[in-house]
């Protein structure tokens, strides 16, 4: 029996199907760690392991798969190799990329059993949430915040998405205090982010979320200060890989900027005016200075270091937003860098930025992980909740597994006198939600040929009875509604829309209209091909051949309508047995009265356990109801399954 003994007793059949699984987990920080040696501890059959991220020192207390001499490696790489050494008999990959890389597309999802999302991020969440909802695979969501913590199981059509509920934003300053008056490191650390960062590689401030620009009577003519700035910055752009780029970059914000808000008189009355800074006299200072000072994160910059690393960094920026330009010329997309934390180019300039103000309204600077900490907001982990949260996932992944959602919960960990863990019922899909409360289909395309009009005219209008009220949108924004037609007679490839993307219609017809339509792009299609024998087939990839049209639709669609607002309350748990509208279920149908098919947990299961609880044990059946009503000593029952063979833990 060796190592399998053990995990077979308590699983009973389902250890066979967790040995012959595909899993895919997604990050290796602090719920990562934990997660991973759960999984190969567990004996889960292949693991594949996807982070960006490298290393660092202040990682070191809690993520325990690294060490001192692993610092600066790629932690997907290293914690392979580490977790490899619980178990050598499970198959582990690991990629050092980012999720949203092309090369992991819907196809490749569709390859795993299950996905673990252990992310510390908003925007990767939501990415991994969209591509399972499409491959349909299910999706366990897990995330701590200091001692809380949550566990979420995610299926397509039967419980909540990461998107059914709105998620906290982050919070907004007003410009006319990043841009006029800061106090705070958080403001220079804003300004450096969201307005210069976007200014000089990305696009512009107007679309920074941190950035109030709301048209009261203070921030109306800071507002307008800004956009005249703004275009200053983009004058001094175009001299960008010159020798001279750092110093006009400098004097712009540093100098000239500075300048003008100390004529400013009356904003100065209470405050202390701010200091223009000086890039000759600084420079001098900053001549012996190496460029290595970037690698010493926790030490606080001086003004002299600061200068260094913000002009070494624009060189850095620089030198990939020009490789940027060079690849997007070919299909005329726009060349932007976004900041990542993660990202040391990124966040040595935004750093140095922010300290170099800093000095300039007399506020103390902070050091490189500081601001790492405050731009990235990142909240401080703790290691017992990661492992904690870790066991739950792989708890609640049993249950997937079992393809029985009637026992997956929402779980909470919270530290407090009563139960530090909780459990709710999973709820229902949101019936308004745009990410899982659509229609998705694939779109076979040949992205030279195929137009925005043919998908407009023959594929919405013409195969799906599309009105004239509805737009079609791309990750970019809008490509078409009924007063832009300005991209019809363009390519899929003149618009940027690539195999793999996204594209969404949405219905505006006032009377009725149709859930939003998700369109995933694909440049080749599947085509079974006979090899030698007449019924043994294999699967290739071929192109749309020429003489076809430029762009299909490979199946016959009947899309749902949104469902009417209703005053009633809605069902928000899978133990309802109320109403459910089917456009939950991913647009399916009309609202109706669900049948006990449609739930997860119907009538009939109700009455099933009724039955099994009458057949066990008069003391057992007590156990059970002490530990519902909290009457009893222990909080976890356990129940043999002689069934099975199996050790089952009750956690309802």
């Amino acid at each position: 029996m060796g190592r399998d003994r053990y995990p077979k007793q308590s699983l009973g059949t389902l250890h066979g199907r967790i040995k012959q699984s595909r899993i895919l987990m997604v990050g290796a920080g602090g719920i990562g760690c934990e997660l991973l040696k759960n999984l190969v501890l567990t004996g889960f059959g292949e693991v594949h392991i996807v982070d960006l991220d490298t290393i660092d020192l202040s990682n070191l207390n809690r993520q325990f798969l690294f060490r001192h001499e692993h610092i600066k490696k790629a932690k997907a790489l290293v914690a392979k190799d580490s977790a490899s050494k619980f178990n050598p008999h499970v198959k582990l990959e690991a990629h050092h990329a980012n999720i949203k890389d092309p090369r992991f597309n819907i196809e490749w999802f569709q390859g795993f059993d299950l996905v673990f999302n252990a992310l510390d991020n908003l925007d990767a969440r939501r990415h991994v949430n969209k591509m399972c909802l499409a491959a349909d695979v299910p999706l366990i969501e897990s995330g701590t915040t200091g001692f809380n913590g949550q566990v979420q199981v995610i299926k397509k059509g039967k419980t909540e998405c990461y998107d059914c509920n709105t998620k906290e934003v982050p919070k907004s300053f007003p410009v006319c205090t990043i841009r006029s008056t800061p106090s705070q490191p958080i403001h220079c650390i804003v300004w450096a982010k969201s307005y210069l960062f976007t200014e000089i590689f990305g696009t512009s401030e107007d679309e920074a979320p941190e950035l109030d620009n709301s048209e009261d009577s203070e921030n109306a003519k800071e507002i307008e200060n800004l956009r005249k700035e703004s275009q200053a910055l983009k004058e001094i752009k175009q001299s960008m890989n010159s020798p001279h780029f750092p110093r006009r970059v400098f004097e712009k914000v540093f100098r000239d900027d500075i300048s003008r808000l100390r004529s400013m008189e009356d904003m100065w009355k209470t405050r202390k005016p701010p200091q223009a800074l000086d890039f000759d006299a600084i420079s001098r200072d900053a001549s012996e200075i190496h460029v290595s000072i970037c690698h010493q994160d926790q030490i606080t910059w001086d003004l002299a270091q600061n200068f260094s690393v913000f002009c070494e960094s624009l060189h850095r920026l620089s030198s990939r937003l020009h490789a940027l330009q060079v690849q997007g010329a070919a299909v005329a997309a726009p060349a932007v860098l976004t900041f990542d934390k993660d990202d040391d180019d990124t966040l040595d300039f935004v750093a140095a930025s922010a300290n170099l103000r800093s000095f300039v309204f007399g506020i103390e600077p902070r050091s490189k992980f500081d601001i790492k900490q405050m731009a990235g907001n990142i909240i401080p982990a703790i290691a017992t909740t990661n492992a904690m949260t870790a066991s739950l996932c792989v708890l609640q992944a049993f249950k997937v597994m079992r393809e029985d959602l009637t026992k997956a919960k929402m779980v909470f960990l919270t530290r407090s006198t009563d139960r530090v863990i909780t459990t709710d019922n999973l709820r229902l899909p949101n019936p308004n939600c745009s990410v899982c409360s659509v229609m998705q289909s694939q779109l076979h395309i040949d992205p030279t040929r195929a137009t925005l009009n043919d998908l407009v005219s023959d594929v919405l209008k013409d195969q799906l009875k599309y009105g004239d009220e509805f737009s079609v949108n791309s990750e970019a924004g809008t490509l078409y509604d009924p007063e832009l037609d300005d991209n019809l007679s363009k390519s899929f490839t003149d618009l940027g829309v690539k195999s793999d993307s996204f594209l969404t219609v949405i219905d505006d017809d006032d009377e009725n209209p149709r859930v939003n339509l998700s369109l995933s792009i694909l440049e080749k299609y599947y085509i079974q091909t006979k090899i030698m024998l007449p019924k043994l087939l294999i699967a290739t990839h071929r192109p749309l051949p020429t003489d076809s049209k430029p762009i299909i639709l490979p199946r016959k669609l009947e899309i749902a309508r949104k469902p009417k607002i209703v005053t009633d309350s809605q069902p928000d748990a899978l133990a309802t047995t109320n109403a459910l509208p089917a456009t939950g279920l991913n647009g399916t149908g009309a609202k109706r009265k669900r049948s006990p098919e449609d739930s997860v947990l119907d009538q009939e299961q109700l009455l099933k356990r009724k039955r099994s609880e009458a057949d066990q044990p008069a003391d057992a059946v007590a156990a059970k109801k002490n530990k519902i009503t909290g009457a009893g000593d222990d909080d976890m029952i356990v129940l043999d399954d002689s069934s099975g063979g199996a050790i089952v833990i009750d956690d309802e």
